[in-house]
């Protein structure tokens, strides 16, 4: 399995830093470079990071990202409180604004974006946010990568060693085992979520969105 080096968004936030903490244990991730507002909190010999201020337009940075396999991005917020417009702008015009710097000078990258359960591809339903990922997922498909996927987890299990966990997930962690019996298609662990995405860029996957049962059947593959 060849060794990659990944583009990160959103370490600061809990799967973003989930999937960093995997991605510096991995054996096959040469190098990470974390870009972001702030730094990450974490320091390591694999580890560069990039400050910049303004995620919705990455250009004057843009050279320091060249030479990369695979774009992990997590930048987002909850559409709670928001209205369509507001969710619209940091949802599928910042994820969109980046991936297009991205694919200028990377083109034979794998962009990988975290979505969502229940994400909507029609981009016609009624629950607000279920379209506007489907929306950023369409379209981020329709950019000239080397492959492009969309990851819909839904109930994360937390990775030991963490710094960024959701204050909620703290509560109910204890409930995963029980939750994994008896909705098996609805949780699985940041390990698995984590390395569902490095081997998509190493192996391959068959499909463009990948629901937790196949980030499941990914990441568990040899």
């Amino acid at each position: 399995m060849k060794e990659i080096k990944v583009i990160l968004t959103g370490a600061t936030g809990m799967i973003g830093d989930g999937v960093l903490l995997e991605c510096l244990e991995n054996p096959n991730v040469k190098e990470v470079v974390a870009i972001g507002r702030r730094e990450c909190g974490r320091k390591d010999s694999k580890l560069k990071e990039i400050i910049h201020p303004d995620m919705y337009d990455i250009s004057p940075v843009a050279d320091k990202l060249v030479g990369y396999d695979a774009c992990f991005f997590y930048l987002g917020a909850s559409s709670v409180g928001k209205t369509e417009e507001e969710y619209t702008k940091i949802t599928h015009t910042l994820a969109l604004n980046f991936a297009k710097v991205l694919v200028s000078k990377n083109p034979e990258m794998t962009f990988c974006f975290i979505s969502g359960a229940a994400t909507d591809s029609t981009e016609k339903g009624k629950i607000m946010w279920a379209r506007v990922k489907g929306k950023t997922e369409n379209d981020l498909m329709k950019l000239p990568f080397k492959r492009v996927y969309n990851f819909r987890p839904g109930f994360i299990l937390a990775s030991k060693g963490q710094n960024n966990v959701h204050l909620a997930y703290k509560f109910v962690n204890w409930l995963y085992p029980v939750a994994r019996s008896i909705f098996p298609k609805h949780v699985s662990t940041m390990k698995e979520v984590a390395n569902a995405m490095i081997k998509s860029v190493t192996q391959g996957y068959e499909k463009q969105i990948l629901e937790i049962e196949d980030m499941k059947l990914l990441a568990n593959w040899n």
